[in-house]
């Protein structure tokens, strides 16, 4: 019979051994999401949240959105970003496997993106992209409530 301290040593020897290939494809993921010279996003949930007399909810929907960045300078940490209104300027951190673009509007609203080194089942990127922002109004394409979408991203 194996003692307790020789079982968990195996174990130990097991679970570093398979941890090995995941800790250096992160490593990897992390080098190309720190030298990203431009990363192309597609967003296909969109959580929609808004107040009501009970307190805050939120809409789950299906969508097609894409977000583009570019001249990415993680040392200086400043891009560019595409958008339906055009380029507009972008600070940018990437911090231990995560890559943030944050833009501020001049109008107010906040828009933040982030792409992480975890790859989804087709070999792009998992990203999160969320804009703060509130109007009293609804327009129908225009963002008037705070809003979360899901995706991936390709990063050059």
């Amino acid at each position: 019979m194996k003692s307790l301290s020789s079982v968990a040593a195996i174990l130990s020897l097991v679970v570093v051994g398979s941890a090995l290939p995941a800790h250096g494809q992160n490593r990897q993921l992390q080098d190309a999401l720190q030298g990203a010279s431009r990363v192309d996003c597609s967003f296909s949930t969109l959580v929609t949240g808004d107040w009501n007399d009970d307190g805050s909810v939120a809409e789950v929907a299906d969508v097609e959105f894409t977000a583009a960045f570019f001249d990415i300078d993680v040392e200086t940490g400043t891009a560019e970003a595409e958008g339906r209104f055009g380029a507009s300027y972008i600070i940018v951190r990437y911090a231990e496997g995560y890559l943030h673009f944050m833009q501020t509007l001049n109008s107010g609203p906040l828009y933040l993106t982030t792409i992480l080194a975890q790859p989804t089942a087709d070999g792009r990127l998992k990203a999160i992209h969320t804009r703060h922002e509130f109007t009293q109004v609804r327009l129908p394409g225009f963002t008037s409530r705070p809003e979360m979408y899901l995706g991936d991203c390709s990063v050059e």
